[in-house]
């Protein structure tokens, strides 16, 4: 785990191929069918034939929740498990990944008060939610970024419904499986944007813009989450006339980089995971003695 552009996808495939693995994917927008550039998504050349799980499940019309991602995360787990390999999880979505590995029961759900946070978003927008969450919940709130519509609605609905706050909803520090291996990449801040910023430069290059096209005409302007995923929001504004496509790059390196600071920000949380320089001669050494030690 770690920071978007860390260097997590090369890492898992190297050692799920020398521990006759498979790749569990942990990553909240790799599992919409067509989102290939901007969400990074490794080519089938570059799996070099490791399995792939949690990769193009659904329409990028179709929500995709953090309870529904624990329970296919799960199933992969348990298939792994049964064939007797090694399941490599791998991912930046730090939310998910805890739900994942983590003994995680979620707060239940109540459709009519979903509609109306839902009707709610669209009508004021998510910096007012956001606004409104802040009141309720400042801890949340500080967690959560202004324009993510989809989560500030989730937590008012679990503050509204339990009283409580959102992140009281976040359990103990206790893994739900045996022997599991945290490894966390360090990249440091300045060479994180300068890798983030290359990345959007070759997603850019590679063909994001008609990417989103294709996927726009398909209904990606329809998806409550697959629309807000970072470059494909940035993009749709351009086709939308309300930037240039340089504003649009900008705009995402931004975004990305700000998100990279939040992901960091939560990994560091956890007291579990071991930390490995980005760039050091030896990663794939390192890691795979954690694992084996």
């Amino acid at each position: 785990m770690g920071p978007t552009a860390a260097g997590k996808s090369a890492l898992a495939v190297a050692m799920a191929e020398h521990l006759g693995g498979e790749v569990v994917s942990v990553d909240s927008m790799q599992v919409y069918r067509g989102m290939d550039i901007g969400t990074a998504k490794l080519p089938l050349a570059q799996r070099r034939g490791v399995p792939h799980h949690l990769l193009d499940l659904v329409d990028v019309t179709a929500p995709a929740t953090v309870a529904e991602f624990q329970s296919w995360a799960r199933v992969a787990i348990a298939g792994c498990h049964h064939r007797g390999t090694v399941p490599v999880l791998v991912g930046g979505s730090a939310l998910y990944i805890r739900a994942v590995l983590d003994r995680f029961d979620f707060p239940g759900t109540d459709e009519g008060l979903r509609e109306r946070l839902e009707a709610d978003l669209a009508s004021v927008g998510a910096t007012a939610l956001h606004r409104r969450l802040a009141a309720a919940d400042p801890q949340s709130a500080a967690r959560i970024l202004p324009t993510n519509g989809r989560r500030i609605v989730r937590a008012l609905e679990v503050v509204t419904l339990t009283g409580r706050p959102f992140t009281a909803a976040l359990p103990p520090y206790e893994y739900a499986f045996p022997d599991v291996v945290q490894l966390g990449i360090d990249v440091p801040r300045d060479a994180l944007d300068e890798r983030i910023a290359s990345r959007v430069d070759a997603m850019w290059t590679a063909g994001l813009i008609d990417e989103v096209r294709r996927l726009e005409a398909v209904g990606l302007r329809r998806g409550r989450t697959a629309c807000r995923a970072l470059g494909y929001a940035q993009v749709l504004r351009h086709l939308a006339g309300e930037c240039s496509a340089e504003q649009a790059k900008a705009d995402t390196v931004r975004a990305t980089t700000r998100f990279a600071r939040r992901q960091d920000s939560w990994f560091r949380k956890d007291p579990r995971i071991t930390w490995l320089p980005y760039d050091a001669s030896d990663l794939f050494e390192r890691a795979l003695g954690l694992v084996r030690r």
